[in-house]
Formats: C-alpha cells, sequence, structure tokens
C-alpha cells in the first residue's frame, strides 16, 4: 500500500493523535474513509468511461472501414460501367433504324 509498512502507519497515527487529539481523530479518519471512497468511485467511473470510448473508437474504425469498402465497390462498378459503355458501338441504335428503313423500301 503506497510503500508504507506498519511502522509508518503507527509513526503517523501517534502524530495524528497528538496533533489532532483524541476527541476529532475519529470524526478525521470517517471523512478521510469517505473520501478515500468517493476517489474510489471517481476512478473507476473514469475507467469505465475510457472503456467506453475505446469501444466507441472501434466502432468508428469499422464503419470508416465498411464506408472506403463501398466507396472502393461503386467505384470499380463505375469504372466496369464505363468500359462497357466505351466498347459498345455508338451506332447501335442507328443500325436499327436502317435495317428498318431498308425492310420498309424493299417491301415498299
Amino acid at each position: 500500500m503506497f510503500g508504507i509498512g506498519m511502522p509508518e502507519l503507527i509513526v503517523i497515527f501517534v502524530i495524528a493523535l497528538i496533533f489532532i487529539g483524541p476527541k476529532k481523530l475519529p470524526d478525521l479518519a470517517r471523512a478521510l474513509g469517505k473520501g478515500m471512497a468517493e476517489f474510489r468511485k471517481a476512478t473507476s467511473d473514469i475507467k469505465a468511461n475510457l472503456n467506453i470510448d475505446d469501444e466507441l473508437k472501434g466502432m468508428e474504425e469499422d464503419i470508416a472501414d465498411s464506408v472506403s469498402g463501398l466507396v472502393a465497390n461503386a467505384s470499380e462498378q463505375t469504372d466496369e460501367t464505363e468500359a462497357k459503355a466505351e466498347n459498345a458501338p455508338e451506332d447501335q441504335g442507328k443500325g436499327e433504324l436502317r435495317s428498318t428503313s431498308e425492310k420498309k423500301d424493299a417491301d415498299g
């Protein structure tokens, strides 16, 4: 406990008894105990909040990875669509019109 052994605690207790007095020493010890309990509670709350922050950071990283994966996937699909559009004949619709007009001329 903080590197303080039993002999050191006895010396501290005797000095406190001399300076504070036997009547107020129990009140002081009680107040000190309550203060330490509050300190421990505050410390545990802070640790719990830090753990929550760590979990949130992990979730944030997971979401960022998912979003970057979706962006990459969308980019790949866009590239594929552009490549298909470039490879498709530009006059595909015109060819259908020509064949229809040629049929009319042949029938006509």
